[in-house]
Order: structure tokens, then sequence, then C-alpha cells
């Protein structure tokens, strides 16, 4: 139970870096964010296994999580975008 919590605050706090770093109006809840920071997270971790950076079970560090939202961020802009 204490490593889910721990995985929300994590997320939260990424999250809200992120949305600080990138500039424009992402309007997202709390959730959203706490959602964009756990999934830039794994995606830092993903691609850091995949260059060799982290091993296998390592997870990702916090700037390359924040890296990971704000290009999740970033994406998530463009396809909002194209949808309008």
């Amino acid at each position: 139970m204490l490593a889910f919590i721990g995985t929300l605050i994590v997320g939260l706090v990424v999250g809200l870096i992120a949305r600080a770093i990138k500039p424009g109006d992402d309007n997202m809840g709390w959730i959203m964010t706490i959602v964009l920071g756990i999934a830039g997270s794994l995606i830092a971790g993903y691609v850091g296994r995949a260059f060799g950076w982290y091993q296998p079970g390592q997870p990702a560090g916090w700037i390359a999580s924040v890296i990971g939202a704000i290009i999740l961020l970033v994406v998530w802009g463009m396809i909002r975008k194209r949808s309008s």
C-alpha cells in the first residue's frame, strides 16, 4: 500500500514539474497530472533500458521522468490540436 501511495506522490511531483516547465496552457486536474507523471516515468524507464542507461528493474531517474512527461505533454497537445 505504501508503494502505491509513493507512486502517486512521485507521479504528482513529476507531472507538476513537467507542466511548469512546458510553456502553454495544459488544463488538467490532479488525477491527470498524476497519470502524466507516472506515464512519463514509465516511458523514461523503457527508453533508458532500450539504450542501456538503466538495468532491468531499475527505475528511471527524476530528470528522465520529467523529460518523458514533457514529451507526453507535447504529443497530447498535438493530438488535441489536430482533433479540434
